[in-house]
């Protein structure tokens, strides 16, 4: 583990790594000293404002680096937020903007005073008596965030909507037993409980269902350890925040809404992606019951997943030979928040990479091909998301979510689920639901012009085909700023070329971008919820790179009218055309819960890859060596 002190005194050595310790509390205390702020002011975030492309570009080790920050803050007791740029050097704030109707993320130091508030509200105690608890103690409130509906009594507020399950025993699993029916509304500046929705009440499913190890009556036996080994060491380089391997370098970043992002991605020096990050998230329920319709929840919007992510465990949470990264931000009353191990950075086999039998001359070659991974997880109350990116030694870049956890649960009378779920266990029911993540993908392909093109397989017309298998692919240049859906009936993708860049055969250089998990959206796009969530209505979302426009839903998501972001962004009509592009993709996961996801889900994936596409002017692996793995040997030579 790294020294504490010794990381708090440790100055950037490259203008896009992360605000240091020493940096957080500096930035709190211009803040706080501010003359132009209210007194008692709270943060909502301190993050690095990173600095212009030109700068970076330019920059060489050792050369001075000038830091400013990014600092929302809000008001205790007031509605708005006021958004900040301060700077390092000068100590002292460059600018402030008030906005007046914007809410703030709800904190994680929030999250038990409105538990606290909701187990002491009168009525609230009164409707778990009606469901037969009595002791409060063993009542477990979630606070999710509201949204916007047309409801008496919250307009102008900032509120939170709870759900409550009933923990029996100490460490037990409560989500086995959930009090359906029962919601509260909470003002989060006043800790007022306005409004307290009892639809009705399920008996509370008594039925234990626990994960925890101590809890199983039989542990398996039979597994042998699978040891990874690197006798000779890592063959990646860490500096700082700034990573090396194979061809591949990097800044790894992290942030308290993003968590972890990456920066000014190489391949042998040449640029592929400025900047990359899952920008945001949306989970929206299917159930119209009780205070369920309200289930449409921004994780990383409306609470930001960097002070969730998880502090991981070397031989568990990562296997190998392990890097780890620490994590720094602010809390919300300005002092430091740190997550120890939140980055985790390690090479993993990952198969062949090529291979090839000559049947002529029974001449075989073959290489193994081998990734570095950069992860991170979050828990975002009852559900793990884990961050994971992959880098490849032929260019690919392939980003890969793991949701594990345990699933949202309602209760229910057994055997009679409302058909928006599945009955996971007796009385327990899981909704339907989606979890659509958007990725931020600022493109650099050789450089910061940029086109895209559009790339459908189509099939030649009859006339032009006799014999019925004639087929091609067809290119379209997209010329605005658009948004676009994938086609599996074309297998369409989409190119990022520098038409000032040329490979071997006259051809733009490129990367391709070729969707894998895009998922339709049930939401009505004219609904309240839909309205906030427009970005999950295309696959892609394409703009001309401007630094304010950072999130896909816009930049303050509680209580928002869905007026900003990427759907708005577009509406510009900006040129597309030999540019700086970015690429906001929209993936996910369509979740139909199961008996298999409790009490505990087994990881579901999805993702995306951006593969080379010619980027290189021939396979770029023909120059690793060929070797074999002296430690692999015969199964049963080894018993």
């Amino acid at each position: 583990m790294l020294d504490t002190l010794a990381v708090q005194t440790t100055k950037p050595t490259h203008p896009l790594q992360p605000l240091t310790p020493t940096e957080i509390e500096q930035v709190a205390a211009i803040v706080k000293a501010s003359s132009e702020l209210p007194d008692g002011i709270y943060f909502e975030m301190i993050e690095l404002k990173e600095p212009a492309k030109s700068v970076v570009r330019g920059f060489s080790r050792g050369d001075v680096i000038e830091r400013q920050a990014r600092v929302n803050m809000f008001p205790k007791d007031e509605i708005g937020v006021y958004r900040g740029v301060v700077s390092l050097d000068e100590n002292k704030v460059l600018s402030v903007e008030h906005l007046p109707t914007a809410r703030p993320m709800i904190q994680l130091e929030q999250f038990m005073e409105i538990e606290g508030t909701i187990k002491a509200a009168p009525d609230f105690i009164e409707a778990c008596r009606k469901r037969g608890i009595t002791d409060m103690d063993t009542v477990c409130v979630d606070p999710w965030s509201a949204g916007v509906f047309d409801i008496e009594g919250e307009d102008g507020r900032h509120l939170c909507h709870t759900f409550a399950w009933q923990k029996v025993g100490g460490a037990a699993n409560y989500y086995a037993h959930p009090i359906e029916g029962l919601n509260a509304v909470v003002d989060i500046k006043s800790l007022e409980v306005i409004r307290v929705d009892d639809y009705g009440a399920i008996p509370v499913p008594e039925k234990k269902f626990e994960y925890l190890a101590a809890t199983q009556e039989t542990v398996r036996q039979d597994l042998k350890a699978i040891d990874v080994v690197q006798p000779n060491g890592v063959s990646f380089q860490l500096d700082g925040h700034e990573l090396k391997w194979h061809e591949w370098d990097l800044v790894i970043g992290f942030n308290a809404r993003e968590s972890l992002t990456l920066h000014d991605i190489r391949y042998g020096g040449r640029p592929v992606l400025y900047r990359a990050s899952v920008a945001e998230m949306v989970v929206p329920y299917g159930s119209p019951d009780g205070g369920h319709f309200r289930k449409n929840v921004f994780d990383i919007g409306e609470y930001g997943i960097g002070k969730l992510t998880n502090s991981l465990k070397l031989g568990c949470d990562c296997l190998g030979s392990i890097q780890y990264l620490d994590a720094w931000t602010g809390d919300m009353y300005g002092g430091l928040f740190q997550v120890e191990n939140a980055i985790c950075i390690h090479e993993e086999d990952s198969g062949i990479l090529w291979k090839h039998w000559d049947f002529r001359s029974d001449h075989t070659e073959v290489r193994r091909a081998r990734r570095l991974v950069i992860s991170s997880i979050v828990t975002v109350g009852n559900y793990e998301y884990g961050f994971y990116w992959y880098l490849y030694m032929d260019g690919m870049i392939e980003f890969e979510m793991k949701a594990t956890g345990i699933i949202n649960t309602t209760a229910c009378i057994p055997g009679q689920p409302s058909k928006y779920g599945r009955e996971v266990a007796p009385g327990v029911v899981g909704q339907i639901h989606q979890h659509v993540f958007c990725a931020r993908l600022d493109m650099a392909v050789d450089g910061e012009e940029n086109s895209v093109v559009e790339c459908n397989t189509v099939v030649e017309p009859p006339e032009n085909n006799p014999y019925g298998n004639a087929f091609f692919e067809e290119e379209t240049v997209l010329t605005t700023e658009t948004g676009r859906k994938a086609n599996p009936a074309s297998q369409r993708y989409w190119k990022f070329i520098n038409p000032n860049k040329q490979n071997h055969v006259g051809r733009p250089t490129a990367y391709k971008l070729e969707p894998q998990s895009c998922i339709t959206p049930f939401l009505n796009p004219d609904s309240p919820s839909g309205k906030r969530s427009a970005f999950i209505n295309n696959h892609l979302w394409l703009t001309p790179y401007k630094p304010e426009e950072r999130f896909p839903a816009g930049d303050f998501m509680n209580h928002s009218d869905g007026s900003d972001g990427v759907a708005a962004y577009v509406k510009q009509g900006r040129s597309l055309e030999n540019t700086d592009v970015v690429a906001w993709h929209t993936f996910g996961l369509h979740h139909q819960p199961r008996p298999e996801d409790f009490p505990v889900q087994p990881c579901v994936t999805c993702g995306f890859k951006l593969m080379p596409a010619g980027f290189f002017d021939t396979n770029p692996c023909l120059d690793l060596p060929s070797e074999e793995n002296k430690a692999s040997c015969h199964a049963q030579a080894a018993e």
